[in-house]
């Protein structure tokens, strides 16, 4: 799960975002290539990392995950309902409390973009990445009790396989780093999600 935090305010002035400029103090080395020689910078030069630029992997992964969660939190809405299973409700409650704020978060920074949302959740590729079929949608709401927990955790899991694949696409191709850092969080979120769900599965009579 990401975390998302306010700075308190202090008293002390903020630092400029990005790689801080030279001033006229001590002088700044600059290191060259490997077996270079390094340089000193000049006054008002930016040194430090430069922020990654944003890709089209970056911009697919937010489109696609945000309808892919949607999905996953209509799956967890029928929970209450329709088990008393102490268990499943957990996964509900975790799945739930894990995928709202990335909502919120890609949401948001789609919007720095200037791109719009995605509607629903409708996926381009969604049978790829494992998301569930209006069928199975009403499958899961006719459950009720033994049947519902089963059910749930099957299309729960192939869904969180789904997002798992979606994650390691952009951690393979994405250079975002807000959108790097909430992959590797869907990717080892889920995939803890996926173990624990295949156990309880195990455990539901036949």
């Amino acid at each position: 799960m990401s975390t998302f935090a306010l700075a308190a305010c202090s008293q002390q002035p903020a630092e400029p975002a990005g790689p801080s400029p030279v001033g006229t103090q001590a002088p700044v080395i600059v290191p060259g290539s490997p077996g270079a020689p390094g340089r000193t910078a000049t006054p008002g030069e930016r040194v430090g990392a430069t922020p990654s630029p944003t890709v089209a992997s970056d911009v697919r992964f937010a489109e696609g995950m945000i309808p892919h969660h949607r999905q996953a939190l209509e799956m967890t809405s029928m929970v209450e309902a329709r088990t008393s299973t102490a268990s499943i409700r957990s996964f509900a409650r975790q799945i739930a409390a894990a995928q709202t704020p990335e909502i919120k978060a890609m949401t948001a920074w789609l919007a720095e973009l200037g791109r719009s949302v995605p509607a629903g959740h409708q996926h381009e590729q969604g049978a790829t990445y494992g998301m569930a079929t209006q069928e199975e949608l009403n499958r899961l709401r006719a459950a009720r009790g033994a049947a519902f927990d089963r059910l749930f955790l099957q299309l729960m899991t192939r869904h969180h396989e789904g997002a798992v694949k979606m994650a390691g696409e952009q951690l393979a191709g994405g250079r975002d780093q807000r959108m790097r850092l909430l992959a590797k969080d869907v990717y080892s979120g889920q995939s803890i999600e996926i173990a624990r769900m295949r156990e309880v599965l195990k455990s539901l009579p036949a």
